[in-house]
């Protein structure tokens, strides 16, 4: 649902008034391409449930308590919930991401028998099924989730060819495109790259020391350090649970403490400097994007609008705990997945923003020429160039390096959650992925042996805009509230507006009425109604007009565009003509783990 409400979905969650929260288009939802589907995985996070059990849910701490237990002295009644949630078994979830790409294949199998009307591979009144095509994109940990589910998928394919596993019955899910939103794909690649960032990136800040900056970097190269335990890690998966099961004592013990020891030595400096870990320009607490619906998803008329049959749950400790015990984050070989799915002809696109410290864009490009050397029909890559990828008439959202079916962007003035920062440009680099056309561009190329052209590097620098002041969310305490402002919520005092800690009343500001929307509420027909939407410090406010009618289709440049400020222009509401309309028999899937 982090993808659905803060990036990339067809609504987001606005104030209509005091105590009243409401949907608006997405003026960038991803949907103007394609049809979505976005999956809560893996089991007992988002709407997604094992056994539904009653608990209290104390917001302090993220704890649950089974059964149900009083509200513990004083605390005050709004931080401290009884709801239906999962069991909180770890048994009941998936603690590898190998077993997760299984779980997902017989979901969508299941989905797209169940509802062949979104299958892309049903033919207008038919009744037979063909190929279906499918745009797989992921997010964060999602560098771990795509590359592994893809190629479990493309397998599958094979088994049903070969006759491993039925064929009637099942669907031949073949992937058109892969995308990576801000991937932490390989930390035996990546890991190096995090206090590097740290003390030298593209906004000039020095969030640890050089002392520091040396001593990871030390750390990660030493005997028994951050890179031999992985590569010890892998090695003891390869040999005694090669199907990643993670059901292997010893194992799981060796890959947990390689991932306890790259967490500790190589990323823990950064982690006492104060800045957010998902913007490296933002102070802690960092509470962008805006998270109106955590409480909106929680509202008795929403759920029972949808069919939800638990309480939302945005993250879990229990699958947190599950993932960790077997060390699944270094457990790897991503890197080869993503050669292997390229040598199948799918287009695999790698996109960063370059604020974002935790899965930075430096790691980022450093996986994708690795990936390249893997790839043997890929080594072109490495002399392509980086080219501006123009978003519309005036603007610049970055650059990127494109070889035939393999690109790697970076986006300018984007955290971990691209798209919540830089609308526009995301949803014109993913329309242009899914379209197989030139990413810096949009117009239409022969990918057999297209090549970017422009500069050797991606050496754009830029000014790190003023930290934004943090917007306490009673749902999300702990990342969002400062300590005086957890001081008064356990003493019970100031009040809570649409979700939001406020120091008194008279703090809340109503929103704009100058703004006009299509808003509505769960079961009515939406009115026209006011609100604003909120956009962070140092980027442009996406507060426009909308109407019943959404836009489609996605800007095609027909020049080179000239720069107005440090070269990079400013975003524009709407781009002009002329528009390429994007592929329309394509299923989107944002898959992300709340751990």
């Amino acid at each position: 649902m982090v993808g659905l409400f803060q990036e990339t979905g067809p609504c987001q969650v606005v104030e209509m008034a005091k105590g009243m929260l409401g949907t608006q288009p997405r003026q960038w939802g991803w949907d103007r391409s394609s049809n979505v589907l976005f999956i809560d995985q893996p089991d007992q996070v988002g709407f997604s449930y094992d056994t539904r059990t009653n608990v209290s849910l104390n917001l302090f701490t993220g704890e649950f308590a089974v059964p149900p237990a009083p509200i513990p002295f004083n605390q005050p009644n709004d931080s401290f919930l009884n709801g239906t949630f999962s069991s909180g078994n770890g048994n009941s979830t998936a603690n590898t991401t190998a077993i997760a790409a299984r779980t997902i294949w017989h979901m969508l199998q299941g989905f797209l028998g169940a509802f062949p009307q979104y299958n892309p591979g049903s033919l207008p009144n038919g009744t037979t099924n063909g190929m279906v095509g499918v745009n797989l994109f992921t997010e964060s940990y999602g560098g771990h989730f795509g590359p592994s589910f893809a190629a479990f998928w493309e397998e599958q394919n094979m088994r049903r060819k070969n006759g491993t596993i039925p064929s009637n019955g099942t669907l031949d899910i073949r992937l058109s495109s892969v995308g990576i939103l801000q991937g932490c794909i390989d930390d035996l690649v990546q890991a190096p790259f995090y206090p590097l960032f740290a003390y030298n990136n593209t906004y000039g800040i020095q969030a640890i020391s050089l002392n520091d900056q040396q001593t990871a970097a030390n750390s990660f190269l030493s005997a028994n350090g951050c890179q031999q335990q992985i590569q010890t890690c892998r090695s003891a998966v390869g040999m005694m649970d090669p199907q990643d099961d993670g059901d292997v004592a010893n194992v799981n013990q060796i890959c947990q403490s390689a991932q306890t020891n790259c967490n500790s030595q190589i990323q823990g400096p950064y982690y006492q400097s104060g800045r957010g870990p998902y913007d490296i320009t933002h102070k802690l607490p960092d509470s962008f994007p805006p998270s109106f619906y955590l409480d909106y998803l929680n509202a008795a008329d929403v759920q029972a609008g949808v069919g939800a049959m638990v309480n939302y749950t945005e993250s879990n400790p229990v699958v947190q705990k599950a993932f960790l015990q077997t060390g699944d984050y270094e457990r790897g070989n991503q890197v080869a997945q993503i050669s292997y799915l390229l040598s199948l002809g799918v287009r695999v696109a790698l996109i960063y923003g370059d604020r974002d410290y935790v899965c930075n864009w430096a790691g980022g490009e450093a996986v994708a020429y690795s990936i390249a050397a893997q790839s043997i029909s890929y080594s072109p890559f490495y002399t392509a160039a980086y080219a501006d990828i123009v978003v519309n008439s005036s603007y610049i959202g970055g650059v990127v390096r494109q070889y035939g079916n393999f690109s790697f962007s970076r986006v300018y003035d984007a955290g971990h959650l691209i798209p919540a920062y830089q609308p526009e440009t995301a949803f014109t680099i993913f329309t242009r992925i899914i379209m197989g056309t030139d990413i810096a561009t949009g117009k239409p190329v022969n990918l057999s042996n297209f090549s970017t052209h422009g500069n050797a590097n991606a050496t754009h620098t830029n000014s790190a805009p003023a930290s934004p002041d943090p917007t306490c969310w009673i749902r999300n305490i702990a990342n969002t509230c400062t300590n005086d402002q957890k001081n008064m919520i356990q003493q019970g005092q100031g009040v809570i507006i649409n979700g939001v800690h406020l120091d008194k009343e008279s703090d809340w500001q109503a929103p704009a009425s100058s703004i006009s929307v299509q808003a509505g509420v769960p079961g009515t027909v939406p009115t026209l109604m006011t609100a604003n939407t909120v956009a962070p410090s140092g980027s442009t406010s996406y507060t426009a007009s909308t109407t019943g009618t959404v836009p489609t289709g996605v800007y095609v440049a027909t020049g080179t565009i000239t720069a107005t400020k440090n070269g990079v222009a400013s975003p524009t509401q709407e781009a002009s003509i002329p528009f390429m309309m994007a592929a329309g028999l394509t299923v989107a899937a944002i898959v992300e783990l709340y751990i």
